[in-house]
């Protein structure tokens, strides 16, 4: 008899990144839709309700996402344990994708904000990559890309991610509260020590992560840290032969908040977030020094760094372009990578506060983030399939 193992994560992204980029974008349409709508007060009232002291809005992005952190947490562990990045030689192309795409991208940024100090702290915004929705425009060409791609793709998005959460944590801090950052350091001593001793039931992991989630958004540091610090902590057990354990913990907690996260989360997050009034966009809203900074820099910046740290790391003969792929295609993924949306998005609501800057910040994600995808979807449309 033949034992079907569960399929990872990573691999499940691999086949179904379409159905979760496609909700999420279809999210996104809702919020401007709604935003620009008669009952686009209802939306913004919405948004701003308190609930237990917080705004729905503040409940979304630090609670909600604190789930999608996890996710995120788990998969760069599996990854790098037990994955598509478990060896060096794996990680160098989409590790010198990720550094590229996400130093070029602040330097675009930067270079066009340069003398308006108040808006430097946005030099992060562009530097992210949004997971599911390259994946999902990636999907829509399945039969004229190679597999590779996906995983070269999934590989640095991944990369990008852990890049985009030590910028959240080394930049994003606020006023540092010394009682609750040590009450959080006690949380994560016993989560590690946990994970010492053997302990494989996820619910102490999941009860001590709430208390290290409530200590570290009283902290100062964003409480979204939190959830891929406990990720860190989930056991992974492999059995002989078989790197899928079903009975891994972070298995089983991987593809149990894949669903919710995908088909739930994000979408909750791009309805509360990507609602932009669009009444008064005009050529001056495109030429503020942040909307233009950050769309150039998913734009023009993303395609650079990517595709010129891949270029430099197959020149130097210390990668090799992944199976079946031309310079073009991996030309169109970097083109891909500058579709921000969510981790944009994220960071921008945490760089720069005031109203206007908001307000520039989402029209730079969204005309960024499309260019970016209606571009990369249209060199791998007709780039030539390799034999």
């Amino acid at each position: 008899m033949v034992l079907r193992h569960p399929i990872s994560v990573f691999r499940n992204l691999l086949v179904s990144e379409a159905g979760g980029g496609l909700i999420l974008m279809a999210s996104a349409v809702v919020a401007l839709i709604w935003a620009n709508s008669a009952f686009s007060a209802g939306y913004f009232g919405l948004l701003g309700t308190k609930v237990a002291g917080l705004s729905v809005l503040h409940w979304i992005n630090d609670g909600l996402m604190a789930a999608f952190f996890l996710l995120v947490g788990l998969e760069i562990k599996r990854e790098l344990m037990d994955g598509q990045l478990q060896q060096w030689s794996q990680r160098i192309l989409p590790g010198f994708a990720a550094i590229g795409g996400m130093l070029v991208p602040g330097l675009v940024y930067t270079a066009v904000t340069f003398g308006t100090p108040a808006y430097y702290r946005g030099w992060a915004i562009p530097a992210a990559t949004d997971i599911a929705f390259s994946l999902g425009v990636l999907a829509l060409l399945a039969p004229r890309v190679p597999v590779s791609l996906k995983v070269f793709l999934t590989a640095l998005a991944i990369l990008d991610d852990f890049g985009a959460v030590a910028i959240i944590a080394l930049f994003f801090t606020e006023e540092i509260s010394p009682l609750m950052l040590a009450l959080a350091a006690a949380s994560v001593v016993v989560l590690f020590a946990f994970n010492r001793f053997g302990i494989t039931r996820l619910w102490p992991y999941l009860l001590v992560g709430v208390a290290l989630w409530v200590f570290t958004l009283k902290s100062g540091v964003h409480a979204t840290v939190a959830g891929v610090v406990l990720a860190m902590s989930i056991p992974l057990r492999k059995s002989p032969g078989h790197p899928d354990d079903m009975h891994s913990p972070l298995h089983i907690l991987e593809n149990a908040l894949h669903t919710p996260v995908a088909y739930f989360i994000l979408p909750i997050f791009a309805l509360a977030n990507a609602g932009v009034p669009l009444r008064n966009v005009e050529l001056a809203t495109f030429t503020h020094p942040v909307t233009a900074g950050i769309a150039l820099g998913l734009f023009v910046g993303k395609q650079i760094g990517v595709f010129g740290g891949a270029w430099l790391a197959i020149k130097l003969r210390i990668a090799k372009r992944p199976k079946g792929a031309s310079y073009r295609h991996i030309y169109g993924v970097a083109l891909l990578c500058g579709i921000g949306f969510t981790m944009s998005l994220f960071i921008g609501a945490l760089a720069i506060d005031s109203e206007s800057a908001q307000y520039a910040i989402k029209i730079g994600v969204l005309t960024g983030s499309l260019v970016s995808a209606v571009a990369g979807f249209l060199v791998l449309r007709f780039a030539p399939s390799q034999k």
